[in-house]
């Protein structure tokens, strides 16, 4: 069942849109958010040169740390508006069955608190990176690398769909991680009203067919629907296929090559990182 969702944030400005979608299924699930402030340690605060003289590292770093007390204090402040004008109880102890979400400071970098919190979480929500920017890309990495946890990927922009859930679309091609992401997002599955399966190409050899994905669905109680389409480019044709369903989430293996090499030469997964504007849950 899905109860526990882990949100890290800091200051960048996509604190709605993770929370309105972590929210969104908390209220749908019965799960608990809990909402993970990264803030900077002190010796992370230290300018690295040598060269300035003791009392203006001093300076240095109580402004740092006057700068990070301001931003803990606006995430609070923001979450627990966001949590009264959604109807989410905030508490630490949390009850089954009921949508709730807390607030944990953490200090470190981001990477170490999402592997730190999300490792016990069923679900990790993140921002969608911005690559020229370079913002986000280390959260996504950890997430899906660090935790062994279906990771949300939101859109930067725009506003929580009203049946967000409700119809999901699944990516498919008999691959390993394609099946971890049908293992992984059942839960999602089950809530859904529509499960639309989205298969293209000739798929992995030796790889089961949708309909064997259709069949393992219906043991499970899903009913799911099969899809195929032909795409030169399948990173850009599934979020496009998907929003063109009238589905609000779209679920999909990632990295089937290693990172780096998909960063580089634009695998599909990282095309859908790069590019989707709908919600993506990405499972490694």
């Amino acid at each position: 069942m899905l109860r526990k969702i882990m949100v890290p944030v800091r200051g960048d400005g996509m604190i709605d849109t993770v929370l309105g979608h972590a929210s969104a299924l908390a209220r749908h699930h019965g799960a608990h958010i809990v909402v993970a402030h990264c803030r900077k340690r002190t010796e992370d605060m230290r300018p690295y040169s040598r060269a300035l003289p003791g009392f203006a590292r001093t300076t240095m770093i109580e402004q740092s740390q006057a700068q990070a007390d301001q931003e803990e204090h606006e995430v609070r402040e923001q979450l627990h508006r966001f949590a009264v004008s959604l109807d989410v109880r905030e508490t630490d102890t949390p009850e089954p069955g009921t949508a709730s979400v807390e607030f944990v400071e953490e200090y470190g970098q981001m990477a170490d608190v999402i592997k730190h919190n999300g490792r016990l979480a069923d679900l990790v929500v993140v921002a969608r990176p911005d690559r020229d920017r370079n913002i986000g890309t280390n959260s996504l990495k950890s997430a899906l690398y660090q935790t062994g946890r279906p990771v949300l990927m939101c859109p930067p922009k725009g506003t929580v769909a009203p049946e967000f859930g409700a119809h999901i679309t699944l990516a498919w091609n008999g691959s390993l991680e394609a099946s971890r992401a049908v293992a992984m997002t059942l839960d999602l599955a089950r809530a859904a009203q529509t499960v639309t399966i989205l298969s293209g190409g000739k798929g992995e050899p030796h790889g089961a067919t949708a309909e064997e994905l259709i069949a393992y669905y219906r043991l499970r109680g899903v009913t799911a629907v099969s899809h195929r389409f032909e795409a030169r480019n399948p990173g850009e044709a599934l979020p496009r296929l998907t929003a063109e369903m009238g589905a609000s989430l779209l679920v999909m293996g990632a990295y089937g090559h290693n990172h780096e090499r998909e960063t580089l030469f634009g695998g599909n997964t990282q095309v859908v990182v790069d590019k989707s504007e709908i919600p993506v849950v990405l499972v490694h």
